[in-house]
């Protein structure tokens, strides 16, 4: 999902020497990454009242303004940090927008998540115990999107951000673990956990005939 690291690495050395087309070139080039990255953890009611692309805009901005601290101490990879800067800005938009407004949100008419919604940019069949999917599982496979969905909601929050980094961002779990403020040893092990929930939670219900 993000950026070739290359080739962010060479603007980053055009930026770092003052080259200002490379730093807005450096930008620019996130900017669709961190749209999905930000859809993908709104608020369904934050987000009738805010467009993920408003919070990415906010983002940007502020990195651009703190960008010569960061070419001048870099501490971990440019996504890692445009996604922590993302974070602590849906952070402020939570606060600013639902619940300084709570009453008049949560009294609007809660709509379906739109079923093109990013999370379904998922490869559902690797996350399901079969990875070869019938001609008949195929034509269910909105059936399946919406299950996982719901099954993903029912995870705590970092299982939940474990998988969304390793199966959405396609995050190493060194990064994962890095983002998390984890031991590599220690994220894998959450990342393995809440593979195991998730399929839990994905199995069909036992038959009443498996229970007798």
């Amino acid at each position: 999902m993000w950026p070739d690291s290359t080739e962010t690495q060479e603007l980053l050395n055009s930026a770092r020497a003052g080259d200002a087309a490379a730093r807005n070139a450096l930008l620019e080039r996130h900017r669709e990454a961190l749209r999905r990255m930000v859809a993908m953890r709104m608020d369904p009611v934050l987000g009738r009242r805010l467009d993920a692309s408003d919070i990415v805009q906010d983002v940007l901005v502020e990195a651009d303004r703190r960008l010569s601290d960061y070419l001048e101490k870099t501490r971990m990879p440019f996504h890692l940090w445009l996604r922590h800067l993302a974070k602590d800005q849906m952070i402020d938009a939570h606060r600013m927008h639902r619940v300084a407004a709570r009453r008049s949100i949560d009294r609007e008419q809660v709509i379906e998540r739109p079923a093109n919604d990013d999370r379904s940019a998922f490869d559902l069949a690797a996350l399901l115990a079969d990875r070869q999917l019938t001609p008949a599982a195929a034509a269910t496979h909105h059936e399946l999107e919406q299950r996982f969905l719901a099954a993903i909601d029912q995870l705590d929050e970092t299982d939940r951000e474990v998988i969304l980094m390793r199966h959405f961002e396609q995050l190493s779990n060194g990064e994962v673990a890095q983002s998390l403020e984890l031991s590599d040893a220690a994220a894998g092990m959450r990342y393995l956990r809440a593979m195991r929930r998730l399929r839990e939670l994905l199995q069909d219900p036992p038959s009443q005939s498996s229970l007798s």
